[in-house]
């Protein structure tokens, strides 16, 4: 769009936008209360053949009402084919020696607190929840009131299915799940809501003062047009050259009142409804100044 082109209603609507986005970028910033998120370090290790394979990773978030403390163990599946463990009869394929593990559940079909609590009762030490199909990597905080004191972290779909799929095979998982770091999605929100609101209010003022020289206001346009008046009537008015024998050269007339200097012949003269008269060069910026005669003060406009 061309600057040119910036009209009154655009300018209202822009700025009517701008308060709108505002208003909605203020109601829509979560509560400085929100809780925060903790990353969870995952440190797997599992057996390939005669060789011990280790992998460390952030790749999983504490829920919300899990405790933030290291626990370690055996991953260990629910029994059947279903891995969600929403049946509260649901067993888990524990090695006899182990002295810890870890359940790893799939998410969906029922509640997290659900889930957590029927590992919890089996003996688990720390539940795992990978996410739903579907959702690659992607994780959020969970939220399981009435879980007590178990560890609980979510961890991506990608990552779940594939532990899924060594301990399906016979390889042994062992996982050491560590306290990241804390992160705060209410202030990055708040940057971000910010920064939009910044952005849009230069905009706005870039737009405003791209149009505000172009668009005068109603005083500005009545005083253009009645300097246009003005330039028009005084083109009306009538010129005369001065030549030998003209009474205007008369030595007992009066001088230019403008200049006070002496008419002369070849002199161009601006004659007004008054019937005063006065050099063109000097009277001509007088009336557009003044729009009155330099001696009687007779309005040009109104007569």
């Amino acid at each position: 769009m061309s600057l040119l082109r910036i009209t009154p209603s655009i300018r209202i609507s822009v700025s009517s936008q701008l308060w709108r986005l505002g208003i909605f970028l203020l109601l829509s910033l979560p509560d400085s209360k929100g809780k925060a998120i903790w990353t969870a370090h995952l440190n797997i290790t599992f057996q390939v053949g005669n060789q011990s394979i280790s992998e460390l990773g952030e790749s999983g978030v504490f829920g919300n009402h899990s405790p933030l403390e290291r626990v370690s163990g055996v991953v260990v599946l629910p029994e059947g084919w279903n891995q969600n463990a929403c049946n509260p009869m649901t067993n888990f394929s524990r090695p006899e020696r182990a002295d810890s593990w870890l359940a790893l559940i799939e998410g969906g079909g029922c509640t997290f607190t659900h889930k957590i609590n029927v590992a919890a009762e089996k003996g688990a030490n720390g539940v795992i929840i990978y996410n739903y199909p579907g959702t690659g990597n992607q994780v959020f905080p969970m939220s399981h009131q009435g879980t007590e004191n178990i560890v609980a972290v979510m961890i991506g779909n990608l990552k779940g299915m594939e532990l899924l799929h060594l301990i399906q095979k016979g390889v042994c998982v062992t996982i050491i799940i560590e306290v990241g770091r804390m992160h705060m999605p209410w202030l990055s929100h708040y940057v971000i809501s910010l920064f939009t609101f910044a952005v849009a209010t230069v905009a706005y003022l870039f737009l405003y003062c791209a149009w505000k020289p172009r668009v005068p206001n109603s005083s500005t346009r009545r005083r253009r047009q009645r300097k246009a008046d003005v330039k028009k009537a005084v083109g009306q008015l009538q010129l005369q050259v001065l030549k030998e024998g003209d009474k205007e050269l008369d030595p007992d007339e009066n001088s230019c009142v403008v200049c006070f200097d002496i008419y002369k012949p070849q002199d161009v003269v601006r004659i007004l409804a008054c019937k005063h008269f006065f050099h063109k060069a000097c009277v001509d910026p007088w009336l557009l100044a003044h729009r009155t005669c330099p001696m009687c003060k007779c309005h040009i406009l109104k007569t």
